[in-house]
């Protein structure tokens, strides 16, 4: 899994309990995607472990992932 030096350094030390497991699922299998006007793309799945939607922020390519955190203002 591709990352940024944004989520290594500062995404992971906030949140260890995320899972590389969680935001590969998320990326594969998207409730919903968007585009933000910076070009980076959103992506939203449930985590049945947790029972909460994953957001995760890749870069404009898709794969490198940016953010990830549980989204509690997300309706499906």
């Amino acid at each position: 899994m591709k990352t940024t030096q944004y989520y290594q350094i500062s995404v992971l030390v906030r949140r260890p309990y995320l899972k590389e497991e969680w935001i590969v699922h998320v990326l594969h299998h998207p409730l919903r995607t968007e585009v933000q006007t910076n070009g980076r793309i959103r992506h939203w799945a449930l985590i049945t472990e947790r029972g909460n939607y994953l957001r995760v922020v890749t870069e404009p390519d898709g794969e490198t992932v940016h953010n990830a955190f549980f989204d509690r203002g997300f309706r499906p």
